[in-house]
């Protein structure tokens, strides 16, 4: 893997998924993607698209073997999921906070106004998943945007989208540095 140089003020990229259960009712994807915005995260790349299973499983191995692995893997291919890059200072941690807990009981009861306290059904279906560390984030992020330029991006369109001026497009569903209108192909 390539060394990335970054500034010490460099945002910080994570990736963020929308689960199918969420994506399934236009409402709850809505208001997760509007919170993704009222957090000021800076949406980066997204994509809609169905998983396969195989993708899902090479996705997940880390779990494979444990008792929600199986049932994970079916949930994950069973609909269409959308797919974040989104960046922010502290994007990563800012993201898990923003979720709540992974089991929707406890988000309930510790982080009710969480997105996984407030919209998550079950611990499979709790609407989101996010990046828990910086390694973690660059491998999910090549996993879902297989052409983006983790390095390329810290080089052309970083340093524009922390200095600014930055616009959200509805169209694109993106924030643009203004002077460019639009992001770098990768």
């Amino acid at each position: 893997m390539t060394s990335i140089f970054r500034s010490p003020q460099a945002l910080q990229l994570t990736l963020a998924l929308i689960k199918p259960d969420a994506v399934a009712h236009p409402l709850i994807l809505e208001a997760v993607h509007q919170q993704i915005l009222s957090n000021k995260f800076l949406i980066v790349r997204m994509r809609d698209l169905h998983w396969k299973k195989e993708d899902c499983c090479r996705f997940y191995r880390e779990h494979e073997g444990r008792f929600f692995y199986q049932r994970l893997v079916e949930f994950m291919a069973s609909g269409p999921i959308r797919a974040y890059i989104l960046a922010h200072k502290d994007a990563i941690q800012l993201w898990r906070t923003l979720m709540g807990p992974t089991r929707v009981f406890r988000a309930r009861h510790m982080a009710p106004d969480s997105i996984r306290g407030s919209l998550g059904l079950t611990d499979t279906r709790n609407t989101t998943h996010g990046s828990d560390s910086v390694v973690s984030a660059s491998r999910e992020i090549a996993a879902f945007f297989p052409d983006f330029s983790e390095q390329r991006w810290y080089e052309e369109e970083e340093p524009q989208l922390r200095h600014g001026p930055v616009h959200y497009s509805p169209e694109k569903g993106i924030h643009c540095a203004a002077a460019t209108g639009s992001p770098k192909p990768t």
